[in-house]
């Protein structure tokens, strides 16, 4: 197939390029309007409790779980005529807007519940509400709060909470996305030059990559159709198309210089180039593309739109390195070397003309002898490290996001956020909703089902259709709209984190209070523990998946049961060292001053199993980066033990320069999105930053060829059914001298 596409590329390099243009342009006619189909949110199992619990609240209990926090400040007080004032016309305002519903507020709360709604020194009161529309009309309808909600020069108003802070999220994220990409560019192009001297040849891995970005917008908008996407898929599969687009045509670029460089002719170069380096691109994007499909195993739309729109975008930047860069290749021809900044350069500084090094004179090949001939205590050195770095990572504590993601100078919900926890005895945001599904018994079960809940230690106030009730006993009225003929609500009060163990504890101990039908708890806390048990279910399905995939490809590689096995291990290490570290600065909050983030104290769970499977696939496509070429190498050698640490070092030698550039363009890509505002943005971003430059920097350059050394031949073997399989079904085989291709197009 890949010999197929070469010729292809290589008899009709024009009508290609023509066709990769318009399909650019369809594509960015068609992404235009994925911003308007994402949706935020997506943690939760559909079947979990508290997603069943919040559907019953949305279909007939409006307003019992508020969404909405106004905070208004007085110099006066809460009770001083400016702030009573204010609060009616936020109040009424409110009551007028279509999509809110069950404002409530300080002033209307009585002297039994008010003072849950008022700060600690008086100053700022509280009105609470709903945002009652669907899950994806929330920004916008939060955008039209926080800009139409009247404002008072006398006392200030600011509009927080959920509802609110997901319009935030959505205008930061997509700002943020902008930046990133603009900074990466640049710093990409620089890191491009220098690496092949070459303007001409460092802008066509951008060119794939800038191909790769159109393409994942057009697909993202495409998945919209028939699934719920993520709204963070816009930033993260963007990078991942660019990052990945410029891997791979990095390594393309790199052979075909070489294939020149050994006498070929261009159309012998490009078919060369694409039945080798293609056919290694082709297996990377395969093993990134298999990660990622691991994801469909988790119930969330949040993990599961990555593996819809990840394999797809993974698979787009690889046919367009072994298809739309073959046909440029052939076109530029030898002018794949013109504007060679270099030559300027040299003769600034007085140097000679720039000469090809031979591999064995090169840095790395020197650099794998030297480890190889201490091959035990580099071993046994770099695996501790790695464990001791990977450490951090066992006490991890996980929680559900709140406003503290986003930071405070890019939010209004934030600022109003971390006024009500610090100032307020009670977080309307934390409090636990019980729902009893078609409650019909009378009202004193119902009393007393809501006093016992009352007595749980953490438990503020109950409030129920009975009445409010604090310490088991009733100190308020009845609110009538949580019964009705549906069921009934009780709301549960409390000034715990919803994510402490505090609050965990509570829950269950709510949990075991008998109640007077079937019920469902909501509310932050419930849904964390929901989101903790849909994770941790699927997960070792997910790891056996990508474990077995990984294996079987990597077998069809390299014809060795021994690489694969050494593969996944060198994979875990360098994975729990990336993972130890963003324990230590995202959990632990070291570092939380100059990338500017609250440290919350946990990770949100679902962004490091999102990281565990791209950064495995990502570790894995450097992995085939580096097999490739050593097993190009064994397979022309004796294959004695001495050759093996040949071609382990002539491997490194030919690739080692490639694979440290591309791992540099990736860290630097996804650095650009480790520069957002959003904290979990950052812990995606600069987290596989991380993983992929300690695979590439300390895995690959000093573990894999120490380990290499010291399994000698023992690397390349398999049982002999599985050899004779192999060379039946096996992928890699030697790939015979490419004929001269006859072509009807000049170069």
């Amino acid at each position: 197939m890949l010999t197929r596409l070469a010729h292809l590329a290589i008899n009709r390099p024009k009508a290609i390029l023509i066709s990769a243009l318009i399909f650019v342009v369809a594509c960015g006619a068609l992404g235009s309007s994925v911003m308007d189909h994402l949706k935020a949110g997506g943690y939760t199992a559909p079947d979990a409790e508290s997603t069943r619990a919040m559907k019953v609240l949305d279909d007939h209990f409006s307003g019992a779980q508020p969404n909405l926090v106004v905070a208004i400040t007085s110099d006066g007080g809460v009770d001083s005529e400016a702030a009573r004032s204010a609060a009616a016309d936020v109040t009424e305002w409110l009551k007028s807007h279509k999509n809110v519903v069950n404002p409530q507020s300080y002033w209307t709360a009585g002297p039994e519940l008010g003072p849950a709604l008022r700060s600690k020194d008086g100053g700022t009161g509280l009105v609470t509400a709903r945002i009652d529309v669907e899950e994806t009309d929330i920004p916008k309808v939060g955008e039209e709060i926080q800009d139409g909600l009247p404002r008072s020069d006398k006392v200030t108003v600011k509009v927080g909470g959920y509802g609110t802070l997901m319009g935030e999220l959505n205008k930061t994220v997509a700002k943020d996305a902008a930046v990133g990409e603009g900074v990466a560019f640049p710093i990409t192009l620089i890191v491009l030059m220098v690496v092949f001297g070459s303007l001409v040849a460092a802008g066509l891995p951008l060119l794939i990559g800038a191909v790769s970005i159109m393409a994942t917008l057009a697909i993202l908008r495409l998945v919209t159709t028939f699934a719920d996407v993520s709204i963070y898929a816009l930033n993260m599969t963007t990078v991942l198309g660019l990052a990945l687009g410029i891997d791979y045509s990095l390594l393309l670029v790199s052979r075909y210089r070489e294939e020149l460089r050994d006498g070929r002719d261009i159309e012998d170069a490009v078919l060369r180039t694409v039945q080798t380096a293609g056919r290694t691109v082709v297996f990377s994007a395969m093993t990134v593309a298999l990660a990622l499909a691991a994801l469909i195993v988790f119930p969330m739309f949040f993990l599961k739109s990555f593996a819809y729109v990840g394999v797809a975008v993974v698979l787009a930047a690889a046919l367009a390195a072994v298809l739309v860069l073959p046909a440029a290749l052939i076109l530029l021809g030898r002018r794949i070397d013109k504007l060679d900044i270099r030559i300027p350069m040299r003769r600034w500084f007085k140097l000679g003309p720039p000469r090809v090094v031979e591999p064995q004179q090169t840095f790395w090949y020197r650099m794998v002898h030297a480890v190889t001939r201490k091959a035990v205590p580099v071993s046994l050195l770099t695996t501790l490290g790695l464990v001791a770095v990977a450490l951090p990572f066992l006490s991890a504590q996980w929680g559900y996001p709140d406003d503290r993601v986003i930071t405070k100078s890019a939010s209004e919900s934030r600022e109003v956020g971390d006024l009500v926890r610090e100032e307020f005895t009670q977080d309307p945001a934390a409090s636990i909703t019980i729902v009893l599904p078609g409650f019909k018994g009378g009202e004193a079960e119902l009393a007393a089902y809501a006093g016992e809940l009352s007595k749980v230690g953490g438990a503020s106030n109950v409030l129920s259709s009975s009445g409010a009730f604090v310490d088991g006993s009733r100190v308020g009225p009845a609110d009538k709209q949580l019964a009705n003929d549906e069921g009934a609500v009780l709301r549960v009060g409390t000034g715990l984190d919803p994510y402490s163990d505090g609050a965990d504890r509570m829950l269950n101990n709510l949990r075991d209070v008998k109640s007077p039908g079937d019920v469902l708890f909501a509310g932050a806390t419930a849904e964390n523990q929901d989101v903790l048990d849909a994770l941790s279910a699927p997960m070792p399905y997910a790891i056996a998946l990508m474990a077995l995939t990984m294996f079987i490809l990597l077998f069809l590689f390299t014809g060795s049961v021994v690489l694969p096995i050494k593969a996944l291990l060198m994979n875990t290490l360098s994975l729990g060292a990336a993972f130890g570290m963003t324990v230590w600065v995202f959990q632990e909050g070291h570092l939380s001053s100059v990338l500017d983030f609250t440290a919350t104290g946990y990770l949100i769970p679902t962004i490091p199993v999102l990281m565990f499977c791209l950064a495995f696939g990502l570790s894995m496509d450097y992995e085939v980066f580096l097999l490739s070429r050593m097993r190009e190498e064994w397979l022309a050698s004796g294959q004695t033990a001495e050759d093996n640490t040949h071609a382990v070092a002539m491997g490194v030698a030919k690739t080692g320069r490639i694979v440290t550039a591309a791992a540099l363009i990736m860290a630097i890509v996804l650095t650009g999105m480790g520069i957002s505002n959003v904290s979990f943005m950052q812990l995606f971003g600069l987290g596989l930053a991380l993983t992929v430059l300690v695979d590439a920097v300390i895995v690959r350059c000093l573990l894999v060829p120490a380990m290499m050394r010291l399994m000698g031949r023992f690397n390349w073997w398999a049982p002999a059914p599985l050899k004779r399989l192999h060379d039946r079904v096996g992928l890699t085989e030697e790939v015979p001298e490419a004929p001269k291709v006859v072509s009807t197009t000049s170069s």
